[in-house]
């Protein structure tokens, strides 16, 4: 795959067992976008951080996004950067303005529902345990994203079985070449 792609883990980081990891081991070129607190993430310390990872692009990469990182790109979207990016492909978005979502981030709430400047893919589960089928639905049409819904797949980890994840692997690989036409 010839493209420059910036993997953006959630809340907690993407553990060994974590397609974005495993993939990570296949495409040696890919790039995780670090973080200096996983665990209590700041959203304008990692709007920042994404920035500077982007700046480092020989080209505009394609985010590959999970989790509360899908939160992220729609934040760093709205930054008023002037750097450009290919595409987000934005799996497992979390809800941030769900009740029920851990109270230990700064700065993603509200939601923001705002189209995104350049193309994206949201692929969600309908069992996932950070966000409901239509929340997820709604994301996607006010981002102006493409939607794929992948039946019970819960959060769309490698705790819910979704390591190597050869089907998220040619999703992105498709959304990639729909890019590059």
């Amino acid at each position: 795959m010839d493209y420059e792609v910036l993997t953006l883990a959630g809340l907690w980081n993407s553990g060994p067992a974590h397609w974005q990891s495993q993939w990570e081991l296949k495409y040696p070129h890919w790039v995780r976008v670090p973080h200096r607190d996983w665990d209590t993430p700041d959203s304008t310390e990692w709007v920042a951080e994404l920035e500077a990872a982007i700046a480092q692009c020989k080209r505009p990469p394609v985010l590959a996004a999970h989790s509360l990182s899908c939160s992220l790109v729609g934040r760093w979207a709205a930054s008023g950067s002037q750097l450009k990016i290919a595409g987000a492909f934005l799996v497992a978005p979390s809800d941030t303005d769900a009740p029920s979502y851990p109270d230990c981030t700064t700065g993603f709430q509200p939601m923001l529902l705002q189209r995104l400047p350049f193309p994206s893919l949201v692929i969600a589960s309908s069992d996932d345990q950070y966000v409901s089928p239509q929340r997820a639905r709604q994301f996607a049409q006010a981002w102006g994203s493409g939607y794929v819904e992948i039946g019970n797949a819960g959060h769309i980890n490698g705790d819910a079985g979704y390591g190597p994840w050869p089907e998220g692997e040619k999703l992105l690989h498709d959304f990639c070449e729909k890019l590059h036409r």
